[in-house]
């Protein structure tokens, strides 16, 4: 990933330009509201280039949205939402979210990832899989088109020991 890329939490002020790469990448966009209702989640994080134009501005590039939910003792991080604006893919600032949310989910107590991704999402599916995210199961008709998704998980312990 370029040097003048980096990942910082969301602020308030970012969430039409996620938005904007939201509508860009899905076909069953997220409102505006579900992304202000987890503005205080532990790993909303955005990728963010500063450009040369009329005073420094920040670019943002793509953005990752991940939040912790109690289970016995043994939270769960869910990686809710993922995505890279179209003319910034293949630079490697997914890989980086990803990377940046599970250490984020990991501070805030997750031991164990999940994450639902489309059967068809060959692109994703081969980061969360480079990542050490396996899937456990299907899940049928999970998209309003009827397309079905896989559930993946990824064990932060041992991610963190193999690596």
């Amino acid at each position: 990933m370029a040097p003048d890329v980096r990942v910082r939490p969301v602020d308030r002020a970012d969430l039409l330009d996620v938005l904007g790469i939201e509508r860009a990448s899905f076909s069953e966009p997220w409102p505006y509201a579900a992304f202000e209702s987890v503005l205080d989640a532990p790993a909303f994080l955005v990728a963010v280039r500063t450009t040369e134009t009329v005073g420094s501005n920040e670019e943002i590039l793509g953005y990752v949205v991940g939040d912790v939910m109690p289970n016995h003792g043994h939270d769960i991080g869910h990686i809710k939402d993922l995505a890279v604006r179209p003319d910034a893919r293949g630079e490697g600032v997914g890989r980086r979210l990803l990377r940046e949310a599970l250490f984020g989910l990991s501070l805030a107590g997750a031991a164990i990832v999940k994450l639902e991704v489309r059967e068809s999402n060959d692109v994703a599916r081969s980061l969360y899989r480079d990542e050490g995210f396996e899937p456990t199961r299907r899940i049928p008709q999970y998209y309003s088109d009827g397309e079905d998704a896989l559930l993946l998980v990824v064990d932060l312990q041992s991610r963190d020991s193999d690596g």
